[in-house]
């Protein structure tokens, strides 16, 4: 605008206010033309310089600000215009991806031409190795800096990825709040920046990699560019997960296309998978149990199978199968492991069938997976049974005034009779877990499979101090020693650990007298601390196994019945006969087991001493003078006689 035009204007409106329109017409043609900012200044200094009035500088000041406004709002406009058709190209790129390293090279291409910046660069985690590496940059001249790999929460990088958050430095090497590495600051020096923006890639709740912007210079970077970056670094995400859906996609699929051309190579052995899938599925479906399995894949494998528990069958061989997750041969036999959750529910054992094609024995093993499901299937159905048999069992040791109807008739619902003479025996395990978690979980197992166990022997199982109580009936014929035994071996070969059992004495008419449970309990836990104690792990025994220390250990006391087990036969044979065995026994005994001395102690010829000591012998056995059994010998003498002498 010249000196004379300003002039002109200016006389022709000495005497009015300052037009809006008058002023605003430089403003107007510099906007038009989308000048430079510091040419706004140039109408206000050509005024001053021309000595317009103040009325019309103030004017054109005013229309300046104005200016500038508008301008700086169609230039926000015309940027977020461009981050938006970035971003929809990004999106477009992404939706018709081909190539993920290409899709990466775009967005950081684009990421750093619409901040403005020297460098762009995206690094990823790499979870085998353990740390973070460049995948892609920018901008970026140094080759050491384009080979970095990171170790996890080292650098910036590492900060954004520890916080999931967008962080941001104006000077990189005097930084302290992330941690600074030889290997990083290299590589940043080589590169030369100074500024650097990073935020994170995120799947879900995890950081994957981090996106990046840097400069050469001091720079601070404004909301609106931290936001943009963190909008490519969302589509950066969503490429890397599209990517590796569609790898999984065409790995899915270039596996269908080979199980394709195996199942049209053998049309013959789908047909029969597809005989034995209906079998089992009809199994299942109509609630079939394991056995009605084993008898399907017979008749399909033209064999015997059948399922066995993990006792019944050889150990080696289930271990194997088990590891392999595989049939294995084992003599004639191939045996398939059954297994749930790392626990050997059991086996399927195909008996004599030595020769076995891989299509018969991958039916063996789908039979023993099938088996397993129904196992887990029952399984499941019953642990709200066994929390039934454990509650009755709490209420049997702690609540000790139920209603005894009502204790028989919770029995009775779970196959249960508490009538019936039962023994309480004490279970814990005795591996050394490596962690409380392990513990837990081998604590479990315990408890499930003595619920197990107490279910096939209608008894009932509780979790308690650690380990687990059990209360079995007793069957005629069997003893004490060998149900705690038989419960170690059995739930030992169930967890796959050595399992320690201390029994009780038996105990009659629970539901009346619900205090003998307790008590019982009481008794078996001392019997199972007495084995722990003597080394005696993975065993089971009762009171009665352990001589006079039994008594110790009884929680009844039971001196008539320890006086009987050791020297009934000796008393009895007094009783019928009219000798006096015991007698001699004591004399014996208390002359220091001299024959000699003895005689004299008691009138008689030695060789009556001698007939008499022999006959003993008949009765008690020839081990009678061992040490152990002098000592258990005089212990029930002394019993004998401070009870008067009375039969036990």
């Amino acid at each position: 605008m010249s000196r004379d035009h300003v002039q002109s204007a200016e006389r022709s409106g000495s005497n009015a206010e300052p037009s809006p329109h008058g002023a605003d017409a430089p403003f107007l043609e510099l906007l038009a033309r989308g000048a430079a900012i510091d040419v706004y200044e140039q109408p206000v200094l050509l005024a001053r310089a021309a000595g317009a009035p103040a009325e019309r500088i103030a004017a054109l000041e005013h229309a300046k600000l104005l200016a500038l406004r508008v301008r700086s709002e169609l230039e926000g406009r015309r940027r977020r215009e461009a981050e938006l058709s970035a971003l929809f190209e990004t999106a477009h790129d992404l939706a018709g991806l081909r190539d993920l390293d290409a899709v990466l090279q775009a967005i950081v291409q684009r990421a750093r031409s619409l901040l403005g910046t020297d460098v762009a660069y995206l690094s990823l985690n790499d979870p085998g190795r353990g740390d973070t590496y460049m995948r892609v940059t920018e901008g970026s001249v140094a080759a050491r800096f384009q080979q970095l790999r990171l170790g996890m929460g080292e650098g910036l990088g590492g900060l954004v990825a520890q916080t999931a958050r967008p962080y941001v430095t104006d000077d990189y090497f005097r930084d302290g709040r992330f941690q600074h590495t030889s290997t990083i600051d290299a590589g940043v020096r080589d590169e030369g920046l100074v500024a650097i923006l990073g935020v994170p890639l995120m799947l879900g709740p995890h950081v994957i990699g981090v996106l990046f912007a840097a400069n050469r210079r001091a720079r601070v970077f404004e909301r609106e560019q931290i936001a943009l970056l963190g909008s490519f670094a969302a589509l950066a995400a969503a490429a890397i997960d599209t990517a590796n859906l569609l790898t999984e996609t065409r790995s899915a699929l270039a596996d269908l296309e080979r199980a394709n051309e195996i199942i049209q190579d053998r049309s013959g052995v789908i047909e029969r998978a597809s005989d034995i899938h209906d079998r089992l599925a009809e199994l299942v479906l109509r609630g079939g149990g394991v056995h009605d399995v084993a008898a399907a894949v017979s008749q399909v494998l033209d064999g015997t199978v059948e399922f066995t528990e993990s006792a019944d069958a050889s150990a080696q061989a289930l271990e194997a199968s088990r590891a392999e997750g595989r049939a294995v041969r084992h003599g004639e036999d191939w045996v398939a492991a059954v297994t749930a959750g790392g626990e050997l529910l059991g086996a399927l054992v195909l008996r004599g069938h030595p020769g076995l094609d891989p299509v018969d024995q991958r039916t063996l093993e789908r039979a023993a997976m099938v088996t397993s499901l129904l196992l887990l299937a029952r399984r499941s159905a019953a642990e709200a049974e066994q929390r039934v048999r454990g509650e009755l069992l709490d209420d049997l040791l702690d609540a000790r005034d139920r209603d005894p109807r009502l204790l028989r008739e919770r029995a009775s619902r779970l196959r249960a009779d508490l009538d019936a003479t039962h023994v309480v025996l004490a279970a814990r395990l005795d591996g050394i877990a490596a962690d409380a978690d392990q513990e837990a979980a081998a604590r479990r197992r315990l408890w499930s499979a003595a619920s197990h166990l107490a279910a096939t022997r209608h008894g009932l199982a509780a979790a308690r101090d650690g380990g687990t109580v059990l209360l079995l009936p007793l069957v005629p014929g069997d003893t004490v020693t060998d149900l705690a035994r038989r419960t170690a071996r059995h739930l030992g070969t169930a967890v796959h650990e050595a399992v320690t059992v201390g029994a009780s004495a038996p105990v009659d008419d629970l539901a009346a007298h619900p205090d003998a449970v307790a008590a019982a309990y009481a008794e078996g836990r001392r019997c199972l601390d007495a084995l722990r104690l003597l080394g005696r792990t993975g065993d089971g025994a009762a009171a009665d196994d352990f001589g006079f220390l039994g008594l110790l250990l009884a929680g009844d006391r039971d001196i008539a019945g320890f006086v009987d087990r050791t020297i009934g036969q000796v008393v009895t044979y007094d009783e019928r006969r009219g000798t006096d065995l015991l007698h001699t026994l004591d004399a014996y005994f208390a002359c220091g087991m001299s024959p000699a001395r003895t005689k004299d102690e008691l009138h008689v010829h030695v060789n009556t001493v001698a007939q008499r000591l022999e006959r003993v012998g008949r009765l008690l056995g020839d081990d009678w003078q061992s040490p152990a059994r002098v000592l258990e010998i005089q212990l029930a003498l002394r019993l004998h006689r401070l009870s008067g002498g009375r039969r036990p």
